[in-house]
């Protein structure tokens, strides 16, 4: 039993839900983990940790928390289960309660896991340690290793926004960030480590700078251009920004920098006006549409993914046809289309327009259909060009797996050796199939 062990004895499984963010994180915890001497199980071994990383930005996901921790209790009965993440912090005493669940670490407890589980062992009795999100002030970093060339860093957490359907505030606190200098440190250990692309992660990545450590206040702006100069990383991707803070200097400065792709990800939600009020976002429809019209302008060949929610409340069948009439006629590649998911506590529910589930999916489908034609005809586009692919992974038939700098899969025949490599290939043919992203075969331009 995990209660009578000791640290270098004892074995931990990770699992994590929801955001890219949420991936660094679990993966920071397992590093600080493993300095005390818990390493991850090998397959086959029986876990006396499990460490679930949560996600809270649903229904659904709040029910898959629970789901997936009583059936970890069911298959390890003797594990000590770690519940932390914005299902944790929103609802503690719930988890707490849950079967086999020894300790509930709030969103900012994730750096301190190890001193928490060591109390479990020490005392023999549940540790419930969550604070309320008003009063979370430190920021705490995380830069890890994801798939095979690929790192995240985290850059900023929190938020300060409060739009009406969302529960992140509460989850994870008022927003905050680390310095310029502390970033810097970490990407160069990164590129010592031989990372190739970093993937810049937080919860509103374009207010980096409000409460850091740094005396003056810093801009996302500095830190683009500071990353940019860091010797040995060749891409960044910025993972998510706010339209009202996507500035044309940042995409002026992304158009001309040395490492930062042509890639954006940017959140709209909803192409209503009318709905956009009601969510208490920060900016309308003309201001979305000059921020894509600029990337367009100064990136032609930029993929831009946008986030969007159907069905809100407020959302009527007419503020319906208006956002996809807006969305159709911007120049984006990829919608990630999300049917409203109610949420307790939040501003939203005052709202007296409800949406039925069956419109909501029916309304998803058709903006994935949309976004279906958008990403098909924008890799279609680059059929005859050559554009410079970073390898990642091999299958067994031979083919290299990677991704272009404007983030379009490739495949190619090319050597194992070539992963973690950035090699030219032409691209030749374009693999669609239904709800999935297009696949590009191609065929490299040089030998190594």
């Amino acid at each position: 039993m995990i209660s009578n062990a000791t640290f270098g004895t004892l074995k931990a499984l990770y699992h994590t839900f929801g955001c890219k963010l949420n991936f660094s994180e679990t993966s920071s915890v397992a590093n600080e983990l493993a300095e005390r001497g818990i390493y991850r199980v090998a397959p086959g071994e029986t876990p006396d940790i499990i460490v679930v990383n949560t996600c809270s930005v649903t229904a659904l996901a709040d029910k898959k928390c629970r789901q997936t921790i009583r059936s970890f209790h069911r298959r390890y009965p003797d594990a000590a289960i770690i519940v932390t993440g914005c299902y944790a912090q929103l609802n503690p005493d719930e988890a707490i309660n849950l079967p086999g669940v020894a300790v509930v670490a709030g969103s900012d407890k994730k750096a301190q896991l190890a001193t928490l589980l060591d109390k479990f062992i020490r005392e023999h009795t549940p540790v419930n340690e969550v604070i309320p999100s008003k009063e979370m002030t430190i920021f705490s970093p995380s830069c890890s290793r994801g798939e095979r060339t690929r790192y995240f860093l985290k850059v900023q957490d929190g938020c300060d926004n409060w739009c009406t359907y969302c529960t992140i505030p509460a989850a994870r606190g008022r927003s905050r960030s680390a310095t310029v200098a502390q970033l810097i440190k970490q990407v160069e250990e990164a590129a010592s480590e031989g990372g190739r692309e970093i993937v810049l992660t937080g919860v509103n990545i374009g207010d980096f700078g409000k409460r850091s450590e740094s005396p003056e206040r810093q801009t996302f702006l500095d830190l683009i251009r500071a990353l940019d100069a860091v010797e040995g990383i060749d891409r960044y991707r910025i993972s998510s920004i706010e339209p009202d803070l996507l500035t044309d200097e940042i995409i002026d400065f992304c158009a001309s920098s040395r490492a930062f792709m042509p890639h954006f990800h940017i959140p709209l939600q909803c192409g209503s006006d009318t709905v956009l009020k009601l969510m208490h976002r920060h900016y309308d429809t003309a201001l979305f549409r000059s921020r894509i019209e600029r990337i367009a302008a100064a990136i032609p060949d930029a993929f831009i993914g946008v986030d969007l929610i159907v069905g809100a409340r407020g959302e009527t069948d007419e503020e319906f046809q208006r956002s996809f009439e807006f969305v159709k006629s911007l120049p984006i590649t990829r919608l990630h289309v999300f049917p409203y998911s109610e949420r307790p506590g939040t501003k939203a529910l005052e709202i007296s327009h409800v949406v039925s589930q069956e419109e909501k999916h029916r309304r998803a489908d058709i903006m994935l259909h949309l976004s279906q034609q958008k990403v098909e005809t924008f890799a279609k586009s680059f059929i005859g060009t050559v554009r410079q692919v970073l390898f990642e992974t091999a299958d067994s038939h031979g083919f290299m797996s990677g991704h272009t700098d404007n983030y379009l899969k490739v495949k190619a025949k090319a050597p194992h050796d070539a992963e973690n490599t950035i090699i030219p290939v032409r691209l030749l043919d374009v693999e669609c199939r239904p709800g999935e992203d297009p696949c590009i075969y191609g065929e490299t331009v040089t030998t190594r």
